[in-house]
């Protein structure tokens, strides 16, 4: 369950940096919807900071990497 929240919170950031990108063109920053996208994708990355935390003092997310 934590990783399909990890996941959509990924694919969350990914269309609010699109939407910003599309935004930031097609207004020519005379609007504030840049800032909203950018408002939006730094909460996202709070949410997974957090997810990913939790997950890995819960025990539900371990690392595997060789080098540890």
């Amino acid at each position: 369950m934590l990783k399909t929240i990890i996941v959509l919170l990924l694919i969350g950031i990914l269309i609010s940096l699109v939407f910003g990108f599309v935004f930031f063109y097609k207004d020519k920053g005379r609007s504030k919807r840049v800032l909203y996208a950018l408002g939006v994708r730094v909460t996202l990355a709070v949410l997974l900071i957090a997810c990913v935390f939790y997950g890995l003092t819960s025990g539900e997310l371990t690392l595997n990497a060789p080098w540890l």
